[in-house]
């Protein structure tokens, strides 16, 4: 019998030449990621081990990208923790602000996630990388400060589910709305503990950004890791970032699944996820939700690809009155491209708000709170009750093109409801 992606990049960094679903491993990582909510807790643990280095300073990445720059003393003292560890220990990867980007998106760019790693993060989102073919799961704390010490970490072999995406992309369709319609389909916990592989010829229509943003968003679905099989993009992708080795995997074509879902992306049009799930989704053209507040940025759709696209429909229009807009590039890189592109001028021009890199209102941080009653249309990837602010408020969830198009309606609206 075959095994899944998924099982290969696992048996390989066990050191074994097969695994099976729900067997448990003890397997070796190639990237550790923290920062600046979760990484704290697990400097802590790590100290109390008594171990005066990590298993490798290159391959642990602190990244304080939550609250930056920071918002308080509370968050001053948090990244404080991550700054004098990263100094004490040589930590290679660490990132300040100037310097800083959200980690989801920071990370690829900088080429320090490739196919065939494995990689874990303390933080949910981690899934993230699996759009590079790494298998790339998120952990507790404790896990993080256990596997800084050894390089090394316990994992039950998940069972997979595998999803095919055929046909042609509509107009403003991209990842953000597959990932929203498989949610829809399956629920937020239709995927347990499962990974979920990811293809068809829909699927290589996808940038790799539209591909991180699928990957990124697994987490919502219950999953225990996204994951694509690298092809092309995949490589020039990473050969444009990195010269570092790196093994590309695919699934064997007798490969264990524990189910099947196939989708034809040709009757997918742009959505929403209502309040106050993920899988709460609807066609945006039949919204019409009132809103006070448009957040186009995140892990999830704060790449270059995604202001773009929002470029795209704000250039020559204004804002609504009713509605503030907030743009947030992810990183440092995109800030700059996007303002050597005039992007930027573009969304000034419309009257939006641009911020330093920052995850911020994602996770009702700072930089765009909810007051009580408030609504928010976001491109980020959750919605749960007070998940930007007061938990009277509410967050829909959509693409950069719906999100756009609804900052200058004052609605949530599909984009073609602007011709």
């Amino acid at each position: 019998m075959g095994m899944t992606i998924t099982e290969k990049i696992l048996a390989a960094h066990a050191g074994k030449d097969s695994v099976a679903p729900g067997e448990l491993i003890e397997a070796r990582v190639d990237l550790v990621l923290g920062n600046d909510i979760t990484a704290p807790i697990a400097i802590k643990e790590f100290r109390e081990l008594g171990i005066d280095a990590v298993f490798d300073r290159e391959a642990v990445a602190l990244i304080p990208d939550h609250f930056t720059p920071n918002k308080d003393i509370k968050s001053a003292e948090q990244v404080k923790i991550l700054r004098e560890f990263a100094r004490e220990f040589g930590i290679v990867h660490f990132y300040d602000v100037g310097r800083v980007g959200v980690e989801h998106a920071l990370l690829p760019e900088l080429g320090l996630t490739r196919p065939g790693m494995l990689i874990i993060g303390a933080d949910s989102h981690t899934c993230t990388y699996g759009a590079m073919g790494a298998f790339s799961t998120g952990v507790g704390s404790t896990d993080m400060a256990a596997a800084m010490a050894t390089g090394k970490a316990w994992f039950k072999v998940p069972e997979s589910i595998k999803f095919v995406y055929e046909g042609a992309l509509n107009p403003y369709v991209n990842g953000k709305d597959l990932i929203l319609h498989t949610i829809g389909d399956i629920g937020v916990d239709g995927a347990l503990y499962k990974a979920m592989e990811f293809t068809g010829e829909a699927v290589a229509q996808l940038s790799l950004e539209g591909r991180l943003t699928m990957a990124n968003m697994a987490i919502e679905a219950g999953g225990k890791n996204g994951i694509f099989a690298p092809d092309d993009k995949t490589v020039a992708y990473v050969k444009s970032r990195s010269s570092k080795p790196y093994t590309v995997y695919a699934s064997d074509p007798d490969a264990r699944y524990a189910e099947l879902r196939e989708y034809d992306v040709s009757r997918i049009e742009p959505l929403v996820a209502y309040p106050h799930l993920p899988e709460n989704v609807r066609p945006a053209r039949e919204s019409g939700i009132v809103i006070d507040q448009v957040v186009i940025g995140s892990c999830t759709n704060g790449r270059i690809e995604d202001l773009r696209e929002a470029a795209a429909i704000l250039k020559n229009r204004k804002v609504n009155g009713n509605v503030r807009l907030i743009i947030i590039p992810a990183t440092q890189e995109i800030y700059r491209r996007a303002m050597e592109e005039g992007l930027l001028d573009i969304f000034v021009a419309a009257e939006a708000a641009v911020s330093a890199p920052t995850c911020g209102p994602c996770l009702g941080g700072h930089m765009g709170i909810l007051a009580e009653g408030e609504r928010c249309l976001a491109t980020t990837n959750r919605n749960f009750v007070g998940r930007m602010g007061h938990p009277k408020s509410e967050v829909y969830l959509a693409g950069p093109a719906v999100a756009a198009a609804s900052a200058v309606l004052g609605r949530i609206a599909h984009p073609d409801e602007l011709k």
